[in-house]
């Protein structure tokens, strides 16, 4: 096996019962097709069954035929199913506000080869990294938004969405409220990354009420975008622990660091299709 072969994902949840390893694979090995990874979960809060399994496909076997034949087992456990072609790079729509510690973090790794995606255009509703985009040779779409504009900008985000045939969009510290009817067209392909205090602090200042009240560890939770704000399904997470002699700068440098961090874990492990959802928890097949 080599590195050059046809390398395909595919990711699979039904209702847990009896025999759904033994047909997959059975499926796989019928079609000479040579397993690389797989994972399995049997998830007794959902009652479900999730699984991924990552291999080379037989010589002879086309992808259409094998979704085909998939398709029978798929309909004999009530599979909801995806095939993916590792070849794809997804395409990723970044969106940013006046933050760019994320923005600069995820174009790093894009320029070194570390997150294999392709990045057709970074969005913010502020000018601040037009040049930024431009250094990096990526399309830079300013639309900026007021509660008078915000249903013709969000319509003209998805238009981009569409024309751009975005994969996955990443709010990079975009500090904006999405609509409702905007989660919902984003379902499933859209992840928020924001800071994690215990206990919580919402809205201004979070740092610098965090360190008056001597909280012990900050950190940072990545999550697929939903209406309820801030509360979708987790994906990552990650803490640090401070002390008293940090002041809130000091807390922000460590909160910027971890975002950073839980951002990039968050699109790495989405894009490779390790990520399933149940409800409103998330399967992670690190």
């Amino acid at each position: 096996m080599t590195a050059a072969m046809t390398t395909w994902i595919l990711t699979a949840s039904c209702p847990d019962r009896q025999g759904i390893v033994a047909a997959v694979s059975g499926l796989l090995a019928d079609r000479d097709c040579f397993i690389v990874e797989a994972a399995h979960h049997g998830d007794t809060l959902s009652g479900r069954f999730f699984t991924r399994v990552v291999f080379h496909p037989g010589d002879d076997t086309d992808r259409a035929q094998f979704s085909d034949v998939f398709g029978h087992i798929a309909a004999r456990f009530e599979m909801q199913w995806q095939l993916h072609d590792v070849a794809n790079r997804p395409r990723v729509l970044l969106m940013v506000s006046k933050h760019g510690h994320c923005l600069n973090d995820l174009l790093y790794r894009y320029r070194s080869g570390t997150l294999p995606i392709d990045i057709p255009a970074i969005v913010s509703n502020h000018k601040t990294f037009a040049q930024e985009a431009d250094w990096h040779q990526i399309p830079f779409h300013h639309l900026p938004v007021t509660a008078a504009t915000k249903p013709q900008q969000e319509a003209q985000l998805l238009e981009l969405v569409r024309d751009l045939k975005i994969d996955l969009v990443v709010l990079a510290r975009y500090m904006q409220i999405l609509s409702p009817k905007l989660c919902d067209a984003l379902r499933g392909r859209a992840i928020n990354i924001h800071h994690s205090f215990l206990p919580g602090f919402k809205g201004a200042r979070p740092y610098a009420r965090a360190a008056e009240r001597g909280v012990k560890l900050i950190g940072a939770t990545a999550h697929y975008v939903t209406a309820d704000l801030d509360e979708g399904p987790i994906i990552e997470q990650a803490v640090e622990r401070v002390d008293h002699t940090d002041d809130p700068k000091q807390l922000a440098a460590v909160g910027r660091d971890i975002e950073n961090v839980v951002l990039a874990r968050a699109i790495q492990w989405h894009i490779e299709r390790r990520v399933l959802v149940a409800g409103n928890r998330t399967i992670v097949f690190r």
